[in-house]
């Protein structure tokens, strides 16, 4: 038995030891992986703090994590202190009034997180209040004090309803034996309410991204944004973030019970001066202001700061993570100058009538655009969008693995059997029947229901006979590593991987592809149509032009910025300029709600195996 009793407890010490391993390994990786001095995610070329000196300097993180901390601690200021009443409260009532307001309080706990976003957007939305740190706040509240409420009303319950009686009895005021007797009582509950409230808000993404505007933004929706593309500064705040957790959680083990009454009397003064930061920075200047919202990691940050500087106003730029989503918020009454959307976004955006005409005689720099950009589908006119960024979708492969006769096939290389189990596709219902159209000769645009079911049986064919893997931005990081041979990816991506993996080459087939061009609009409701069109004509300037599509790695639409980087920084590089002009390449159309329906059901099909 004793041998038995050695072997079991070796077993379960190995059992633990894998289970810290399995649950640490990926926070030990992205320790190590921020000190990389490399852009790549999994590269490792040296040690640096690189990413640390980025991190400081950026402007956007650091706000951020003044939102997160301050709307944390507030929201859990205020959800404990209303929970605890609540479930003191709920204690004392009748009980089917006690019954109704436990199962109403489950209801936000049960609900998935996008349900109450969106219905936290209509309400601010429905009474006119103005989206932003106030909004972020009261959404966390909101969602916060049901678990407050959840942890303590178990431990209100097993107290002796005695007690509170013996305690008036004995002299105390009702407040003193609620703050001296009852709360005393309840304060493994309420800790623990604490905890779960302040890592809810500290984490919360999807509420967060529904809730604000004006600019205000947590870490969640930064650092999201930043996944958009392979950015290590994620790995540096990560780690700061671990390591402030950590030494948090040792200090609370190490402070003598004699210093607890001082480390409250610095608590609440910490919480009041950031209280007081948070208002005075809320007061928004009376000067200019110009409301951008763009994608995410789709600007260089320093170009805000030098327009700011020069047309003396204040930008507020927020991001988006797809045109989808920025259409919900204009459609639930959120208010922006400028929006960087998509083709077919623009051309439904037009349609809809939420955009209003350039005035051409307020810009200057018009006339240095790629004609091959002008007169596009989504705006014939060119009356309502001014290009920012322009690429296609094409074939990356490492020349390594893939034979050169085989890319002769064109998109049909991806049902190659050579490359089982070698391929990454798109992780994207339009450009995946985009490349299952094109390969069958069809046009992307079709609203012919039995050519995309065609469409759809290629990809289903695909999928079954190749393995391939459908990928999202992670594909960028994947590719410089090597980890497939063959990707569907933008241009601009390619560019990029292509810069950092000299075996990797880039084509456009001759079926055709998707050619797309992201353009500034302005839209219906844009409170400064001068400092609107002076932005955008900022943007155009060569210099500004360079450095933008430098940061970004798009292609420019300004076409001698354009050539100046294709012979320059991106030398060799022939995915940074696209063939806009391909016989058979398009930009995507808008697509009328039936046909839009029928290709996302076929699409789910696709996915779900």
């Amino acid at each position: 038995m004793g041998k038995m009793t050695k072997k079991r407890k070796a077993a379960y010490i190995a059992y633990i030891a894998v289970l810290f391993i399995f649950f640490y390994l990926p926070i030990v990786v992205c320790m190590i992986y921020s000190f990389n001095d490399s852009k790549s995610l999994t590269n490792w070329t040296g040690f640096s703090f690189r990413w640390y000196g980025q991190l400081i300097q950026d402007g956007n993180i650091m706000k951020a994590v003044f939102v997160s901390v301050t709307i944390a601690i507030f929201a859990t200021i205020i959800s404990t202190v209303l929970g605890t009443l609540t479930a003191i409260g709920l204690s004392k009532s009748r009980k089917i009034l006690r019954q109704t307001v436990l199962n109403v309080n489950n209801i936000p706990i049960m609900n998935p997180d996008i349900v109450t976003a969106i219905g936290l957007m209509l309400l601010f939305s429905s009474v006119a209040m103005p989206r932003g740190y106030f909004t972020m706040l009261l959404a966390h509240i909101t969602f916060c004090t049901p678990f407050v409420i959840t942890s303590v009303y178990p431990k209100v319950r097993s107290l002796d309803p005695a007690i509170a009686d013996a305690a008036l009895d004995l002299g105390a005021t009702p407040f003193q034996a609620l703050v001296k007797v009852i709360i005393p009582m309840l304060k493994d509950g309420i800790y623990a309410g604490v905890l779960l409230a302040f890592t809810m808000s500290f984490d919360d993404f999807v509420i967060s991204y529904f809730v604000t505007g004006n600019g205000v933004q947590n870490i969640s929706i930064v650092v999201y944004n930043m996944t958009k593309r392979t950015n290590p500064t994620i790995n540096a705040l990560s780690t700061i973030v671990i390591l402030v957790i950590a030494v948090a959680l040792i200090v609370s083990r190490l402070i003598p019970a004699m210093m607890k009454r001082t480390m409250r009397y610095i608590m609440m003064g910490m919480v009041l001066l950031l209280l007081g930061i948070a208002i005075f920075t809320g007061i928004q200047s009376g000067g200019r202001t110009l409301r951008v919202y763009n994608a995410g990691e789709y600007i260089d940050p320093d170009l805000l700061t030098k327009f700011e500087q020069e047309a003396d106003c204040k930008v507020i730029y927020e991001t988006f993570d797809s045109n989808e989503s920025m259409y919900t918020k204009l459609k639930s009454g959120a208010e922006y100058d400028i929006l960087i959307p998509s083709d077919y976004m623009i051309e439904r955006l037009v349609k809809e009538e939420m955009l209003q005409p350039v005035n051409k005689n307020n810009m200057k720099n018009l006339e240095s655009l790629n004609p091959s950009l002008k007169g596009l589908a989504y705006d014939p006119e060119n009356e309502y969008a001014v290009p920012y960024f322009a690429g296609s979708v094409g074939i990356l492969y490492d020349t390594t693995v893939v034979d050169e006769e085989d890319v002769e096939a064109g998109w049909e290389l991806l049902r190659n059997t050579k490359y089982k189990g070698n391929i990454y596709m798109y992780d994207s219902e339009r450009d995946s029947f985009m490349v299952a159209l094109k390969a069958l000769g069809y046009s992307m645009n079709t609203t012919d229901e039995e050519e995309i079911r065609r469409a759809y049986q290629w990809l289903i064919d695909q999928r079954d006979s190749m393995q391939v893997v459908y990928a999202g931005d992670d594909v960028i990081d994947n590719m410089i590593s090597g980890n497939k041979a063959i990707a569907v990816v933008y241009s601009g991506d390619a560019t990029y991987i292509m810069s950092e993996n000299e075996n990797m080459e880039y084509f456009e087939p001759e079926q055709g592809t998707n050619v797309w061009c992201d353009a500034m609009v302005i839209s219906k409701g844009c409170n400064d149509l001068d400092l609107a069109h002076a932005f955008m004509d900022f943007m155009l300037e060569d210099e500004n032009a360079y450095a933008n599509s430098l940061y970004v790695g798009y292609t420019s639409p300004v076409v001698a910025v354009a050539m100046n980087l294709a012979t320059g920084e991106f030398d060799g590089i022939g995915a940074y300029i696209p063939g806009f002009e391909g016989e058979r390449n398009e930009v995507f159309r808008y697509q009328e709600p039936k046909i839009k329906e029928l290709y996302a059901d076929l699409w789910t099909k696709v996915k779900a195996y």
